[in-house]
């Protein structure tokens, strides 16, 4: 185990160690004094200007090198929870852990700024760092359709936290924590999703035999029960937009984003990521990649008239770039997230023009809801959008269904144009 004690007394007495009690421990005069009753714990007494700091340190060894650790500080750590912690650390050097690397950070999460998450102590295998790593290249790269989205999760919610701890001592009640704090900063959503992803992590780390018990231990989400949104933008809405649409966006660009995924019903990672070799203007086709499906299944989207349309302005924008909406950077596709930002800094204008404040993903809803009042058929629909079909007719039916969806999205378009405000007439 490697845990020792000596024996201190203050300079120039040779008496035995005193036998501390809370009394005495409160009126010592500087210097240091060991605890015979618990090894290796001592107390430090230093002078200060307004009387005496004391301090709980325990001596031991660990690998074969002799060190010293802070306990706490007298009173706020009293003699009993000194000792209580002493054994509690000589209990974790005993099953070969660092007592140094328990221990929680005593910064605010709020403190923190972001680490990587490959900045690794290797240290030990058993870090915080090192889970993360190997959770990551085991098991999130080769199976998740959204690596990178865990990737954020750990980066801004988890590492900057535990840097430096040993897995094996993250208790639960500093899982509650993490994720309070994630949730009073305004994020109930991500804090269910950071909790997700440490219910995994732990579960590989106890696959890979990094850790024996996981600390998540949950009765319930701690942002809250999740309600879906149910935003879908009205006729009067739609028709107020349609009149103009370059007017209503601080970007050109963004009026086109807007049309097309309106006009198609797909989502903006799939537009962010499509390739011009992925569409067809001639046969009016957009063919959905797998890799840039929220699914994982590429489909056919057949475009309307009015998609072509707006596709060609894309293709102005986009000039020599192989990407629909090329990213600052020509050679590399657009980040999804500098759509919804873009729509952010517009809903000032949508809102002076009669229109409540929306997301590009209710437009997805907006499309859906469309086409159900056109009476188009609910399983033709849902192919539209590319939603999962029932197992049984997802396993057998295999026709693309191509040409129910181009007559559906054909009408959808006719009924939005047909919503296209006329000018008022002038005086």
């Amino acid at each position: 185990m490697g845990l020792e004690a000596r024996a201190a007394t203050p300079a120039n007495s040779s008496r035995a160690p005193l036998r501390l009690v809370t009394t005495r421990v409160a009126s010592l005069g500087p210097g240091t004094y060991s605890d015979p009753a618990q090894v290796g714990l001592q107390l430090l007494v230093r002078p200060t200007k307004r009387g005496c700091s004391r301090t709980w340190l325990l001596r031991f060894k660990f690998r074969g090198q002799a060190t010293r650790i802070l306990i706490g500080h007298f009173p706020a750590t009293s003699l009993e929870r000194a000792r209580t912690l002493a054994r509690e650390y000589r209990e974790l050097a005993s099953q070969g852990i660092d007592p140094r690397r328990s221990r929680p950070r005593r910064i605010a999460l709020a403190a923190h700024a972001p680490s990587p998450v490959n900045s690794i102590d290797a240290d030990s295998p058993h870090s915080i760092e090192s889970l993360v790593r190997e959770f990551l290249d085991r098991h999130v790269q080769p199976n998740s359709r959204r690596p990178e989205y865990v990737t954020h999760i750990l980066k801004r919610n988890v590492v900057p936290v535990w840097q430096g701890r040993d897995a094996r001592t993250i208790k639960p009640r500093e899982v509650i924590e993490l994720l309070d704090q994630i949730v009073e900063r305004g994020s109930p959503v991500m804090a269910n999703r950071t909790a997700s992803v440490l219910s995994q992590l732990f579960r590989f780390g106890i696959h890979r035999a990094l850790v024996e018990t996981s600390p998540v231990q949950l009765l319930m989400r701690p942002g809250g029960k999740e309600r879906p949104r149910q935003r879908a933008l009205t006729d009067d809405e739609l028709g107020r937009f349609l009149t103009d649409p370059r007017a209503a966006c601080r970007y050109g660009r963004l009026a086109s984003v807007i049309l097309i995924l309106l006009l198609t019903g797909q989502r903006r990672g799939e537009l962010a990521h499509a390739k011009w070799a992925d569409v067809d203007l001639k046969a009016r086709t957009w063919a959905i990649q797998p890799e840039n499906s929220k699914t994982g299944r590429g489909h056919v989207v057949p475009l309307s008239a009015s998609a072509v349309a707006e596709f060609r302005v894309l293709k102005a924008y986009a000039e020599r770039s192989r990407w629909v909406p090329p990213a600052e950077d020509p050679t590399q596709s657009l980040d999804p997230k500098l759509m919804s930002r873009s729509l952010a800094r517009s809903l000032s204008r949508f809102r002076k023009i009669g229109i409540a404040n929306f997301t590009l993903h209710d437009l997805r809803r907006t499309c859906r809801t469309g086409l159900a009042r056109l009476r188009v058929e609910p399983h033709i629909a849902e192919r539209v959008l590319n939603h999962a079909q029932e197992r049984i007719a997802g396993t057998y039916d295999v026709h693309d269904y191509l040409d129910e969806k181009r007559a559906a999205l054909d009408r959808w378009a006719d009924h939005l144009r047909g919503l296209v405000q006329a000018p008022a007439a002038s005086k």
